[in-house]
């Protein structure tokens, strides 16, 4: 559960969204969604794939990969951005009786930007294909797997990670390099400690913990020892005896894992040790190399998370020097985009310490050169830098917090360009020199479309739209987007799927689909990808997502007022929306439910407990139910540890409000769940027992966090819709 890192009033009045008819109808005679359809992607499907672009080869032409007509193979093929002409620039036809079958060439494991080289992973050994000679053949033969095999930018070498030890294997030579030999069950070389897998290096990083530089001639990498972190089990249950798996995993006030910045020639020799004190209660990571490979970062953080560092680092010494420091009276994150400049002269940075995520230079003395963007409003993500034309182009919803849209500035500051139009969220793949992006977007009335631009936002051509004839065939429903006022100025922004046949005279209940944590929203001016609210509207309820203060609609001063009270706002602001339902004659006030996972499994408890006066029915999906049970990182990051903020600590357990317990509760864990363990649900149950509470609890063999086995997750719609219908009073389905 990583902090995830948008502002318009309308008090009670509801923005009743100018829906298309075509889109949203709700005539009774047009079809209904299926239950199969809305959860289990049944047939027939109301919105059809875009096309699948693999991003941009180079200013002037981007990758496709589609099927061809002509013989219906799938192939990767070569788009001019000017033309729309296209040539195919990778066919597995031509690779058939060299590349062995269940290998996919347009999918491997790791390759070169010019994919003129690739590693494949298969049953944990590598295989490399030489793209322009043709060649195939496998490079690793071991009972052990080589994990995360990762390319050389120049494709000479590719390193990866055995029995946790890390390795560099020459392509050309057909050598392999072993970089460290200390690996054991508790010491993990380029392998992340799970903590900072989940928290802080992210799941995509899939553990991987090494990092190339440019040239290609060094690997830095981040070393763990686990040893001091507490070994929490996990039981699996099948055959006669089950299996015990030991994690390490550090709870709130636990010692976390010890942590060693590396750097090591690709061809092996003395590891050089970056000069950070191993036993030192801190976390380091996020490391970037400078583009001439001559120097790396590395940023330090103190236990308390309310100080980062960047340093320089020589890979030749390990000395380090200090470029940049910043506090904050709450908490600070990692920087995960940090840009290098090539000419050497500094970097561009965002950061939230003014209270709203901004852009920044900085030079490696740490002076300010100049700030880029500024207001009340987030820039979300760094699309690309142009350095040869000086400008930068970024993600923000500098106009209104429930959209995203592309903007540029120039590098020496100015004048702010937005260059996406149509109203909605838009995700864009900008080309390398800023002459083209790919953007696509939605809006709560318009399906997803795809749009080949100019870098100046003009439209170019439509590359594709999801919205499919058959849709016009059913009754969806409307979809509204709207805030709703509360206590202390925030105005909360909000979305509600209301039923196709909508009758103001009548009493529907309400369900809230809620995730809750720090910087995490769910409400946004984009096309629902799924038709799951659109099917529980059909059946009769009104469908409600509402993002609290703390969402990050209101930048880092709204996020850090949940700071050492994870469970106040959120509740708070949720009830004061439940008042204000109260006051439509169309809410029934006795079926107001909730539900979420994880996060929002955790708020689901706490609303039927906290605040049981107001929610009356929830489904926890594999929640926190006390602070103390869950990790380090994420916990006291929000929290501070358990011994300094003891009353946050107890007034944000579940435990703590038990006795107000009064309404419906279906409870969902996975018996293996090795981020929020099920010891969670499994102290709740007894807590429950014991005060005579009644409830349901199901739980899934064999899933971890989130049930994602196909049977078992289609077990659990099911389940979950019959116990709408049950409690809730919905209809009766098809």
């Amino acid at each position: 559960m990583r902090g995830k890192t948008v502002r318009w009033f309308t008090v009670a009045l509801v923005f009743w969204a100018a829906v298309s008819p075509a889109v949203f109808a709700g005539p009774s005679e047009k079809k209904k969604i299926t239950f199969e359809q809305a959860f289990l992607f049944g047939q027939p499907r109301l919105l059809k794939p875009l096309p699948l672009v693999r991003g941009w080869l180079d200013d002037e032409y981007y990758l496709l990969s589609e099927r061809d007509s002509t013989d219906g193979a799938v192939k990767l093929f070569k788009v001019s951005a000017a033309t729309g002409e296209r040539q195919v620039f990778l066919n597995p036809k031509d690779f058939e009786g060299i590349l062995p079958k269940g290998f996919s060439l347009l999918n491997p494991a790791t390759r070169t930007a010019d994919y003129s080289r690739m590693v494949f992973r298969r049953k944990g050994d590598l295989y490399f294909l030489d793209v322009k000679a043709k060649k195939f053949r496998r490079i690793t033969a071991n009972p052990a797997e080589e994990k995360n095999p990762t390319l050389s930018p120049d494709g000479r070498f590719v390193a990866y990670t055995r029995d946790h030890n890390l390795f560099a294997y020459d392509l050309d030579a057909g050598l392999e390099y072993q970089l460290t030999t200390d690996g054991s069950e508790t010491v993990y070389n380029g392998w992340a400690s799970w903590v900072y897998y989940e928290e802080i290096l992210g799941r995509s990083s899939r553990y991987r913990a090494f990092y190339w530089s440019p040239d290609g001639k060094k690997l830095a990498f981040l070393r763990f020892d686990d040893s001091p972190v507490p070994v929490f089990p996990i039981f699996h249950a099948p055959g006669p005896h089950g299996k015990l798996e030991r994690t390490r995993y550090p709870k709130a006030g636990d010692p976390n894992p010890k942590v060693r910045l590396g750097i090591v020639d690709a061809t092996g020799g003395k590891i050089t040790w970056a000069d950070f004190d191993e036993n030192a209660d801190e976390y380091i990571a996020w490391v970037f190399w400078l583009p001439d490979s001559k120097q790396l970062t590395i940023q330090w953080m103190n236990r308390d998370q309310d100080t980062i560092r960047i340093y320089l680092v020589d890979p030749e010494t390990g000395k380090k020097r200090q470029i940049y420091e910043e506090s904050q009276p709450s908490w600070v994150e990692f920087f995960e985009d940090l840009y290098f400049f090539k000419d050497g002269s500094g970097f561009l940075l965002r950061s939230d310490k003014d209270g709203w995520r901004h852009l920044y230079v900085y030079n490696f003395q740490g002076k300010l050169v100049r700030r880029l963007t500024k207001g009340k409003w987030t820039v979300h993500r760094i699309a690309r830098v142009d350095e040869e034309h000086g400008y930068v182009y970024f993600v923000a919803d500098r106009e209104e917090s429930t959209e995203r849209h592309l903007y540029r500035v120039p590098l020496k500051g100015g004048k702010i360009e937005r260059l996406t139009q149509e109203p909605g969220t838009h995700r864009v793949q900008v080309s390398p020199g800023g002459r083209y992006f790919i953007d696509t977007y939605s809006n709560i009335t318009t399906p997803p479309k795809m749009v080949l631009r100019a870098g100046d936002g003009k439209t170019i051509r439509q590359l594709g739209d999801s919205k499919t004839k058959l849709m016009d065939e059913y009754a969806l429903g409307k979809v509204e987007l709207f805030r709703i006022p509360v206590e202390g100025g925030y105005s909360l922004p909000a979305r509600w799927f209301l039923p196709p046949d909508f009758d103001p005279s009548k009493k529907y209940p309400v369900i809230f689909s809620i995730y809750g944590g720090p910087g995490s929203e769910s409400v946004s001016n984009s096309f629902p990808y799924s038709l799951r609210s659109f099917y529980l509207a059909q059946e009769g309820a009104i469908v409600l997502s509402v993002d609290h203060r703390g969402s990050g609609h209101f930048g880092k001063k709204g996020i850090a007022e949940m700071y050492r009270n994870l469970g106040k706002w959120e509740m708070h602001d949720w009830i004061e929306v439940v008042k204000w339902l109260r006051k439509k004659a169309f809410v029934d006030a006795s079926r107001v439910a909730i539900t979420g996972g994880s996060y929002g499994g955790y708020m689901t408890l706490m609303a039927l407990t906290y605040g049981a006066d107001y929610f009356t029915h929830g489904v926890s999906l594999y929640p926190v139910t006390d602070w103390r049970l869950y990790d380090t990182v994420y916990t006291e990051r929000y929290m501070d540890r358990p011994q300094d903020n003891p009353e946050g600590y107890r007034f944000g357990s579940v435990f703590t409000h038990l006795d107000k317990f009064k309404g419906k509760l279906l409870l969902v864990h996975g018996t293996i769940d090795d981020n929020v363990h099920m010891q969670n649900s499994i102290q709740f149950v007894d807590e429950m027992i014991k005060k005579g509470k009644q409830f349901r609890f199901m739980v899934y063999p064999g899933e971890r966090h989130g049930i994602r086995n196909p049977a078992r997750r289609a077990h659990l719609s099911r389940m979950i819709m019959d116990f709408w219908r049950e409690t809730l009073g919905l209809g009766g389905g098809e």
